[in-house]
């Protein structure tokens, strides 16, 4: 595929998109979206924060925290979820200006191939992720969600790691 609009000129989504900021709610999105939120402070962009609503099987219930739950459809316990990450993230970093008009997106379906549709949609200029950096057989068996999206990803893609805490 020919990217008919390089980076650097003026049509290009690269110098005019806003950030989209693909998160799972945990500690390594946090890093993505903190990342997400100085560098597009620092080229004038907006942030959309993704959240994709899969039930993976190597993670089944995990959109259901507790019993009252269970009758709950998963895209309300994910627009629930959406709204702490956000509000949390606001609290903990109140300096961050990026993070007074970021938009947030839900969207079902398989994580990969919808990041991608709502890069093209929003004209994104770059998509970043966070990664637990799994390695040996848990990286073979569950593989990468960032590392995929950035194999497929016509657009740049960022991952970032998050601290890892040290027993």
């Amino acid at each position: 595929m020919v990217n008919k609009n390089p980076v650097g000129s003026k049509n290009s989504s690269v110098d005019r998109g806003p950030v989209l900021v693909a998160t799972d709610f945990s500690e390594d999105s946090k890093a993505a979206l903190l990342w997400a939120c100085s560098y597009a402070a620092q080229v004038g962009a907006d942030v959309i924060v993704l959240h994709v609503i899969h039930e993976p099987a190597e993670a089944p219930g995990s959109y259901r925290k507790s019993e009252g739950d269970v009758l709950r459809p998963m895209e309300d316990l994910a627009a629930d979820m959406m709204g702490k990450f956000v509000e949390d993230f606001r609290e903990s970093h109140p300096d961050l200006q990026a993070l007074s008009a970021v938009e947030t997106q839900l969207v079902k379906g398989i994580p990969e191939t919808r990041i991608l549709e709502v890069a093209e949609t929003t004209d994104a200029r770059m998509i970043v992720m966070g990664s637990r950096g799994l390695t040996g057989l848990p990286h073979l068996l569950l593989g990468s969600k960032a590392e995929r999206t950035a194999q497929l990803s016509p657009r740049p893609v960022t991952i970032v790691k998050g601290k890892r805490q040290h027993d």
